[in-house]
């Protein structure tokens, strides 16, 4: 009885109270019954305690196996995610070399905005923060000088324009904002040039 008791106190807690309860009944009982119906309870009793015994291990092995599951599908979400950041930075590059290339013409011939020097990509320091510029540069407009902040981006929606203005209020309260992508829905190219943002589709582009 003691043996069985302590194998009892072993089990998970929500299979042990149920058990323990029905244990203490059968203690109380035994005084009543004769000795081959005790062994036939002790021994249902033992087979009560193997099945959930089983049970409990397979249901840990389940959540073991589910668990492995999750991490292995978070871990291929997270790999995908690596592949198309880089994808993604790989066209954005490519948009921003060409815009920098073609941008000085396209400024002067339909904007009437001289650039000065050259453009580049840079990152620059404000305050302690470093901020990444796609295309960054100096133009003057009307005889007055202003600082070029470019964005390049595949897809352009108006969290992206609201996010860019921001930065360029960062890096200059005078400043000729431009956003080159590869398409421009009708609502986000209303948004930017109620912005007065250049928008400049990739097509135009060198």
């Amino acid at each position: 009885m003691k043996e069985l008791e302590e194998i009892i106190k072993e089990l998970p807690e929500n299979i042990r109270l149920p058990i323990y309860e029905a244990f203490q009944v059968f203690q109380k009982d035994i005084l009543h019954k004769d000795l081959q119906e005790i062994r036939e309870e002790i021994k249902n009793v033992w087979k009560a305690i193997k099945e959930l015994a089983e049970a409990q291990k397979k249901t840990e092995e389940e959540l073991r196996k589910l668990a492995e599951s999750h991490y292995k599908l978070v871990e291929e979400h997270r790999k995908t995610r690596q592949k198309l950041e880089g994808l993604s930075d790989a066209f954005g590059y490519t948009l921003e070399d060409r815009a920098i290339k073609s941008l000085p013409e396209i400024l002067s011939k339909d904007y009437k905005i001289k650039v000065i020097g050259k453009l580049k990509r840079t990152y620059l320091k404000i305050g302690k923060e470093y901020i990444e510029v796609n295309i960054y540069g100096k133009g003057r407009k009307h005889g007055k000088e202003y600082t070029i902040i470019g964005e390049a981006k595949s897809r352009i929606s108006k969290k992206e324009i609201d996010k860019f203005i921001a930065k360029c209020e960062k890096i200059s309260k005078k400043s000729i904002k431009i956003i080159i992508s590869y398409i421009f829905t009708p609502q986000v190219e209303e948004y930017a040039k109620e912005k007065e943002i250049i928008i400049i589709p990739s097509y135009e582009l060198i």
